[in-house]
């Protein structure tokens, strides 16, 4: 049976250069989806899928997101208590928010790259399976994509990466693509990866997006990604730590998440587009800002 999926890992310290000066202040995690941060749609699907403890791997800019999920100051339950019964709800979401999880942050140290965060929280994730989230790549699935995951890795009894399929010859070029054998429909079982092959090279139609289910391997194949990685290089996940556990026979399946659409709010243009499809779905925001935007387009 597989091991209980109760950790993840979520890398968060970049500095969202491509959003300065918003960014020089605020983490790029922080930036709203309605009245939500973006990181806590990530964290909030997580603890659905069943992980306790959650280690945000960040930086000394971020300060804001440690605050974001601490329980609230005095001041400003003060000022909510002085609304009276109408803002008395405010004070148990944000306890609600503050307790749903264990957290635990951790300042990124070491080669740039994105497997750097995982490095960063070996010492805290053990012999367990984990996930590990890029926190500016939101994908939202029903059921929810780590619940997905979970399902999966218990099911295949590997690792899980997420992955999207492609089309065009745009997005054969934006992303690693991963080889492999399709053993079920939206289900790969991955021999390797080419990064941006462009359509006629690639191997398959399964891009990697958004996060991965490690095996607790994973976390022997960092010594030696450090102790190899040429002068120079960045530390990646696919380079250091997929491609060997691979030669070494571990299996590792690319899956496509059923009912999903994927949101890299990282980019400013897609951002700005997450923001309104959010806003069009709210339940009760939605009405009325449709009707805005069509207002707005008919004398445009």
């Amino acid at each position: 049976m597989a091991q209980k999926v109760t950790k993840a890992v979520i890398a968060a310290a970049g500095f969202g250069t491509r959003f300065l000066p918003q960014t020089k202040a605020m983490p790029k995690e922080m930036l709203p989806l309605i009245d939500k941060p973006i990181i806590q749609y990530a964290v909030e699907d997580l603890v659905a899928a069943g992980v306790k403890d959650i280690i945000i791997v960040g930086s000394s800019s971020k300060r804001a997101i440690e605050d974001h999920f601490d329980v609230p100051n005095e001041d400003l339950l003060v000022n909510i208590r002085a609304g009276g019964p109408k803002k008395a709800h405010y004070i148990q979401e944000m306890e609600d928010l503050a307790n749903m999880a264990n957290f635990i942050y951790v300042r990124q140290k070491g080669p740039y790259g994105n497997a750097t965060p995982i490095a960063n929280a070996a010492h805290l994730i053990g012999d367990e399976p984990f996930i590990f989230v890029y926190a500016d790549d939101l994908v939202v699935s029903e059921p929810n994509t780590f619940t997905q995951m979970v399902d999966l890795y218990n099911r295949l009894g590997g690792s899980i990466a997420t992955c999207m399929r492609v089309k065009t010859e745009k997005e054969f070029e934006r992303y690693g693509i991963f080889a492999g054998n399709e053993i079920e429909d939206g289900i790969l079982k991955i021999t390797g990866s080419i990064e941006k092959p462009g359509k006629d090279k690639a191997p398959s139609d399964y891009a990697h997006v958004s996060s991965y289910l490690f095996e607790p391997s994973v976390l022997k194949y960092i010594e030696s990604g450090l102790k190899n990685l040429p002068a120079g290089d960045e530390f990646y996940v696919v380079n250091s730590l997929v491609a060997p556990m691979l030669a070494d026979g571990h299996n590792f399946f690319g899956c496509v998440m059923e009912n999903s659409r994927r949101y890299d709010t990282g980019d400013k243009l897609e951002y700005l587009m997450t923001v309104v499809e959010f806003a069009l779905r709210h339940k009760d925001l939605g009405p009325a800002f449709r009707e805005h935007v069509e207002k707005l387009l008919k004398e445009s």
